[in-house]
């Protein structure tokens, strides 16, 4: 059953942070040979918790589908791509996705193949979309103002902002103890709820997907700890 990796790198030098700016360009090349990949993303982040349109040099990460969880634990530990920016980094950390819905398009495609039941235990949102140029400085207005919420709400195990274009390519990632934790959030009358809104009325994105995922497996740390270690029996 389609299992999605989602690795997160941070660089601390100069020369890595470059090297890794770099690779936005060549591993395209090496991605694509990795035995068992499937769809395949590069990403950079934004300043702060990658929620703005300043770009964040020290943070990159790589998404990916698989054709089964062993083998995306195996290909993200041991392809020689995955391996050269783990050596680079100095800390890394990969989620282990399992799709359980997705509505929507990317590139074009649906990347993402529903199958695993959601059941109790920690779940992830992702949602990424292509902002019509017209309307980006109107939703990038509206993004500091949802960051602050998501992260004064007691629930989010994890969240994060990447993108694979500034400014007109968001991605937004984050995790939740349950879905009860999720809907309460997505539900809530506040900025999310009426960017939500502004987006439907203004026609602001030209693709858009949503997508939820039990977490099935983590590996490495991020600053400095587990992410999800304040969820009960997750490491």
């Amino acid at each position: 059953m389609q299992t999605v990796s989602l690795s997160f790198y941070r660089f601390s030098s100069g020369a890595d942070r470059l090297w890794a700016f770099a690779m936005m360009g060549f591993a395209r090349l090496s991605l694509p040979r990795v035995d068992g990949i499937g769809f395949w993303k590069l990403c950079g982040s934004g300043t702060g918790e990658g929620f703005t349109p300043v770009p964040n040099t020290a943070v990159y990460a790589i998404l990916a589908t698989w054709p089964d969880l062993e083998t995306a634990r195996r290909q993200t530990r041991d392809a020689a791509i995955f391996r050269r920016y783990e050596r680079r980094a100095i800390e890394a950390w990969s989620v282990f996705l399992g799709p359980t819905s997705v509505r929507g398009n990317w590139s074009g495609a649906t990347p993402f193949q529903s199958g695993h039941h959601q059941d109790d235990g920690p779940l992830a949102a992702l949602t990424r979309a292509t902002v019509r140029p017209s309307a980006a400085l109107r939703f990038w207005r509206r993004v500091p103002d949802i960051s602050a919420v998501i992260g004064h709400d007691p629930n989010v195990a994890f969240k994060i902002g990447i993108g694979e274009v500034p400014l007109l390519h968001q991605i937004t990632f984050s995790i939740w103890p349950d879905a009860d934790a999720m809907a309460a959030f997505a539900r809530h009358d506040g900025p999310h709820a009426r960017a939500i809104r502004a987006v439907r009325d203004g026609n602001w994105f030209r693709e858009e997907l949503y997508a939820r995922f039990r977490v099935l497996d983590t590996r490495g740390t991020w600053n400095g700890g587990k992410p999800l270690a304040k969820l009960s029996g997750q490491t």
